[in-house]
């Protein structure tokens, strides 16, 4: 039996490093650090990359685009967020919403808020309505406080749709 609704849930990190800009959904946001990674390190939107497919059971990130793949070297993350949003779309699944958190110290993400939600909201083909974005600090505790690096989480709710 299909499941009207799924509900799936992701988490990533990635470390500072030398840089001046940070790419978060989708924005490139100005830093004194960038992040280490194999791709963009988009941690939101690898985040909703993680969400998406453990809603649908489909693994994580790492299965779908595996950093030891040169082909995935320094990826836009938005287009792997569109491969993964196709998955959905290709099992008769649609976003109802996401919600997602992102710690750090810095960069201070409130001036950025509605044009990443819009970003992810155009990579996804929803309403920016259905996308929520918070910024919290860690109050200095933790690698996020130590700003050793950045982290995100991501929850989604998704909806099957009856064939027309």
């Amino acid at each position: 039996m299909i499941s009207p609704i799924r509900i799936g849930q992701g988490i990533d990190v990635h470390a500072f490093e030398e840089g001046d800009f940070v790419t978060l959904a989708g924005v490139k946001i100005p830093h004194d650090q960038g992040l280490k990674a194999h791709s963009d390190g988009d941690v939101i939107l690898h985040a909703l990359c993680d969400a998406l497919l453990g809603a649908l059971a489909l693994g994580d990130i790492g299965q779908h685009f595996p950093d030891t793949d040169p082909a995935f070297k320094g990826a836009d993350s938005r287009k792997l967020l569109q491969h993964v949003n196709q998955l959905v779309l290709d099992r008769g699944y649609q976003l109802n919403n996401a919600d997602i958190t992102v710690a750090c110290e810095r960069p201070k993400l409130a001036k950025h808020n509605l044009e990443m939600r819009q970003s992810i909201a155009n990579i996804l083909d929803v309403h920016v309505t259905q996308i929520s974005i918070k910024a919290t600090t860690t109050e200095k505790l933790g690698f996020t406080g130590r700003q050793e690096g950045i982290l995100a989480t991501a929850i989604v709710l998704l909806s099957h749709q009856q064939p027309r």
